[in-house]
């Protein structure tokens, strides 16, 4: 494992995956600790900046580029930042099961999912993680 293909690959690309490493480290130990109190809210805070991170750098990336700079991990951004702040309007709501859906499927599709896709042969990651 070399972190030297990341480090060369730019600042933004280099922001964007230290933030999503540390925004599903996160994520995990947010949906496996006690909800509610002062720890869930302090780190789901900084999940979200996080996560918000994530989304808005990978506009300045555009390795898929398909309409202008903007390619199909675009609308993986686009639907991240609208559920975090319809999933943060849910907690402040109260409404903690749509609270729960959208920061779970945030964890599994936009951070998981998303995350798979760079360990393709070619990418940034793979060459990380793989040599």
């Amino acid at each position: 494992m070399s972190f030297a293909p990341l480090f060369a690959s730019g600042p933004v690309i280099t922001a964007h995956a230290f933030a999503a490493l540390a925004a599903l480290v996160l994520g995990l130990s947010q949906l496996v600790l006690i909800k509610a109190g002062l720890r869930h809210k302090v780190v789901g805070y900084l999940w979200l900046s996080l996560m918000a991170v994530v989304a808005i750098s990978s506009f300045w990336i555009s390795d898929f580029a398909w309409v202008g700079p903007f390619g199909p991990i675009h609308l993986l951004s686009v639907y991240t930042l609208f559920s975090l702040f319809f999933g943060l309007r849910a907690a402040r709501a109260r409404n903690f099961e749509t609270h729960r859906q959208y920061m779970r499927s945030l964890v599994f599709v936009a951070l998981i999912g998303a995350g798979l896709f760079t360990l393709l042969p070619g990418r940034i990651m793979n060459a990380v993680l793989f040599g």
